[in-house]
Parts: structure tokens; sequence; C-alpha cells
């Protein structure tokens, strides 16, 4: 063969190579996500700066005085700041709680508003920071406590286990720390605490506080979910469930798998409606805890309703509830529990 037909075919073969990848879909869909990203933002950038010379107020001057207080307002204004431009605006959610007044004051210097002629700015922005951090916060307090693990050899952990007991079972003394008993409030051996070890002190932390401050509630779901009551059946249909091994759950093994439920939501942010609508400034332990109190009381329910076969049932008994509360927190004027037992104390704040 020929020097010109060997470069001819060299050529030909050289131009059916494809040009930095380009034609990978795979990159040219990247690619083009990359620049719709850009563009959408430069032109939010620019509707904003539009919409402030008409109007003349910044974001969040609209936000505040056109959102009515609880999650829609905080929320926007937590996108707002987070979606800033400005270092400064994007690190006032994360602040210490005792820097929000000045964090506030670098706001309204940054964003040239006279706290003169704006004063009911500062106060809602105040609010609205206070729930955003505060939010942050009750996050790490709560990781802390699920990381820290159960002690036999610590007075206060042992302390609090027998407080559950007590108030779950005060007709009925326990006769040892290490006992069968156990296994009446729903936990797995002779010694629950090996059944800690998934949410740490956190599940022991819910449960007490579910017994000890909605003690009678506590104490029926407890019976109920030893003894189910199907009263919707006749007796020769439910004596047909019993023999079905439709009998219920371990109260205390689903109190720490609702712990987990719970804990999920708060660190997804899904809380954050609720939160943001019942505390009118940071959310705090309580908070959380009375949240675990009104799961833990729907989620009976929501057994009962569900009449699972047998408890081998409950990992989609849980997940059909979770996809419940789940959509109730995508409705920005949710309040999971306004009037909840445990939370009555804390409407009044």
């Amino acid at each position: 063969m020929s020097s010109r037909k060997l470069k001819h075919v060299q050529n030909s073969h050289d131009s059916e190579q494809p040009i930095l990848g380009w034609e990978d879909p795979h990159i040219s869909r990247m690619f083009i996500q990359v620049c719709l990203y850009f563009y959408c933002k430069f032109l939010w950038r620019c509707l904003k700066f539009v919409v402030r010379k008409l109007t003349g107020r910044c974001e969040l001057q609209r936000i505040c005085y056109n959102t009515k207080p609880g999650a829609a307002r905080t929320m926007k204004i937590e996108a707002s700041l987070k979606g800033s431009k400005s270092k400064r605006l994007q690190t006032s959610v994360s602040v210490h709680p005792d820097a929000i007044e000045k964090t506030i004051d670098d706001i309204m210097e940054l964003k040239k508003i006279n706290p003169d002629i704006n004063p009911q700015l500062g106060v809602s922005l105040q609010a609205c920071l206070l729930q955003i951090v505060g939010y942050r916060n009750l996050v790490v307090e709560v990781e802390k406590l699920r990381r820290e693990p159960y002690d036999s050899e610590n007075p206060q952990h042992e302390e609090m286990l027998l407080k559950l007991w007590k108030c779950l079972k005060p007709n009925s003394p326990l006769k040892a720390r290490i006992s069968k008993q156990w296994c009446e409030i729903g936990f797995q051996g002779d010694d629950p605490k090996t059944d800690f070890r998934g949410m740490g002190l956190l599940g022991l932390y819910n449960l007490v506080y579910f017994a000890e401050w909605d003690t009678e509630v506590a104490q029926q779901v407890l019976s109920d979910s030893l003894q189910p009551k199907y009263s919707q059946f006749s007796k020769a249909e439910w004596e047909k469930k019993k023999f079905d091994k439709a009998i219920g759950y371990s109260f205390a093994i689903v109190g720490i798998n609702i712990t987990d439920l719970a804990y999920n939501l708060l660190v997804s942010g899904a809380l954050k409606t609720h939160f943001y609508n019942v505390a009118p400034e940071a959310p705090t332990l309580t908070h959380f805890q009375q949240t675990f109190c009104y799961l833990m009381h729907e989620f009976h329910k929501f057994w009962v309703e569900e009449d699972p076969l047998d408890i081998m049932e409950f990992n989609r008994v849980r997940e059909k509830f979770h996809k419940r509360i789940l959509k109730q927190l995508q409705n920005p004027e949710m309040a999971l529990c306004p009037h909840f037992a445990a939370s009555e104390s804390l409407i009044n704040m």
C-alpha cells in the first residue's frame, strides 16, 4: 500500500475519533445542566435586583412583610440567607444564639436598612434566626444523646431506667435489676441496656419523658400493645385473630424505633415545619420529646388501623406511617401536636 493511501486511511480513522468526549450523552447532559444552573442563578439575581428597585425593599423585607409568622416565613428567610452571595449572610444561620442581635445589626447595615424606619423588621428577623439557629443546635444536642451509649455503671442512667419502670408499672415492684420482668414493658431480654444500642440514651430519654409526662396515655398504649383491643370484632373473631398472632408489639422496642423515626425527621429537616410553627423562639429538646410522645400515640392508632397479621409486618407499617407524617409536614402550616397533653405547657410559651 502506498504512503498516500496509508495517510488517507489514517486521516479517516482520526476523523472518526470523538472530540473531547462531547458525543457522550452523559457529558452533554451534565454540561447543559451546569449552563442552566448558572443561567437561572443569573436570571434570579437580575429579577431580585429589578424587584428591589421597583418596591424599594430587599428580599428579606418582602418576606417579613408579606408572609405571616411561622414556618412559611422562617423557611423563606433561611433559604434567602443561605442563597445569598454575601458570606456574612450565609453564615448568619449558624451563629451562636448570643450573637443573634449583633448579626441582625450586621444584616441591616449590609442591606442598608434604617432600623428606625423599619423597627419591625429587626424583631421579625430575630425571631426567625432564633428558630433557625435553635433547630441546628437541637440537631447537635439530639445527636450527642444518640451517640452516648447506655452505661449500667452510671447511676444517672440506672436511675432513669428504674424511673421508666415505676412510671409504667407503679403497682408492680421490680424484683431485681436483671429480670425477665423487663419483657412486660417491651424489652427483649432481662437487661434493657442491650436494647439501647441503636439510639443510645436518646431512646431512654424519650421513653422516660413519655411515661412521666403522659403517664395515662403511655400506660394505656403499653396495655394495648400487650393485649390489643379490637372493639369492632366479636369475641369469636377476636379469638381467631389471637390465634393468627395479631397480638400487638413490644412497647419499649417500638419506642426506640419511633425515636429513630423522629431522629431522622429532625436531621433531614422535615421537622422544621412543625417546630417553626410551635416554638415561638428556639426549639428545644423538650419540643423534640413532646413530638416523640405524639408520634408514639399516633403510631399506636395507625398500627390498630392497619391491622397487621403479625409483628413481621412492622417494617411495612412503620414505613407507611413515616410517609404519612412526611406528607403532613409538607404543609407549611402544619403543627403535628398543638393539643397533645405533653405539649400543653409549651403552647403558652
